[in-house]
């Protein structure tokens, strides 16, 4: 793919948002994909949904392949993806229809299951796709994930979705040696938005139908890209700016800006990563109130990123100011 990549000069040019210096091979992605389906002619995992999300896969990977090479608009990807993500819920019958509440009682998605199925999947395949800017982060993010995924699975007896984790899995680990600083070939949007795509409905597969709290451990588990994503739309918001408009303010641009290597950037959020794939795991061991406090570190965490990285703006400090504001009453 290196080299096909360079002779259809399919590369990833500089520019101010992006960290490396000279053109990049960009259809890594694909080898991702191929190697996933060499995977399933292999193993052949079997799943009422299967034939629904490899359908899927395939048109978000030309999608993505596409978009590489043409550089698409992001109201075109979006509405493919909402495509997409439709055809898996309908033609799938992939779901969340209710959860169980920890005190008792259900929460009944009702007519709205299909909108937040729908939601969920285009919305972590984007966050995916916008942690993308280093060299093996978001391969390495994927991974880290992926492994989650398939161990929560194995855990909890479900063979199709530990089956399918593990084969993109190292489908993807096979592709971080080429991947990883300093590059010799990008995933590119084929990649991202395909790892991004099988994620979300592997962790919607692995935990639909459960327990509230066992419901936050795919959010755990994709903490990172989640919360990049979230802290981005909230940093436009506030600077009146397009929601789907590039910045240089993404987590590793934060980190690189701070003083961090890029290698150190990347290690620091796969160790993030780690972190939040650790709370998921204890998030399904623990009590309730475990749970709520396992959260609450987290959530914590993620604000003294925010604040101290300067990730929404220099005034955004509420948590900073209150520590000051303690201090000063003692």
């Amino acid at each position: 793919m290196i080299k096909y990549s360079k002779s259809i000069n399919a590369t990833d040019r500089p520019n101010y948002r992006k960290m490396h210096a000279k053109p990049i091979p960009t259809l890594g992605g694909v080898a991702i994909f191929l190697s996933f389906i060499c995977g399933l002619l292999i193993i052949q995992p079997v799943s009422e949904s299967h034939q629904a999300i490899i359908f899927g896969a395939i048109i978000i990977v030309l999608l993505g392949a596409a978009d590489d090479l043409y550089d698409l608009s992001p109201k075109i990807k979006f509405l493919v993806q909402l495509i997409v993500a439709t055809i898996v819920v309908l033609w799938g019958g992939l779901q969340v229809e209710f959860i169980n509440l920890p005190f008792g009682g259900q929460l009944e998605f009702g007519f709205t299951s299909v909108i937040f199925t729908i939601l969920w999947i285009v919305g972590i395949t984007n966050a995916i796709n916008l942690i993308d800017g280093l060299d093996g982060l978001a391969a390495g993010v994927s991974t880290i994930a992926l492994f989650t995924i398939a161990g929560m699975a194995v855990i909890m007896g479900n063979v199709y979705v530990a089956t399918m984790a593990l084969i993109l899995f190292f489908s993807t680990l096979g592709f971080l040696r080429y991947n990883f600083y300093p590059a010799k070939i990008f995933m590119g949007d084929t990649g991202a938005l395909f790892l991004g795509y099988m994620i979300s409905v592997l962790a919607l597969l692995g935990f639909k139908n459960v327990a509230v709290v066992s419901f936050i451990i795919p959010i755990f588990i994709l903490g990172v890209p989640i919360s990049d994503t979230l802290i981005a739309m909230i940093r436009r918001y506030i600077n009146k700016q397009p929601l789907s408009s590039p910045d240089s303010s993404h987590l590793h641009h934060r980190l690189v800006k701070s003083g961090f290597s890029h290698r150190q950037t990347v290690l620091f959020i796969y160790l993030l990563s780690t972190m939040f794939s650790l709370s998921a795991v204890f998030f399904s061991m623990t009590t309730v109130w475990g749970s709520i406090l396992i959260f609450a570190i987290a959530v914590l965490t993620v604000q003294l990123l925010v604040e101290n990285l300067n990730m929404i703006g220099n005034d955004f400090k509420p948590l900073t100011r209150f520590f000051k504001a303690l201090r000063h009453k003692s």
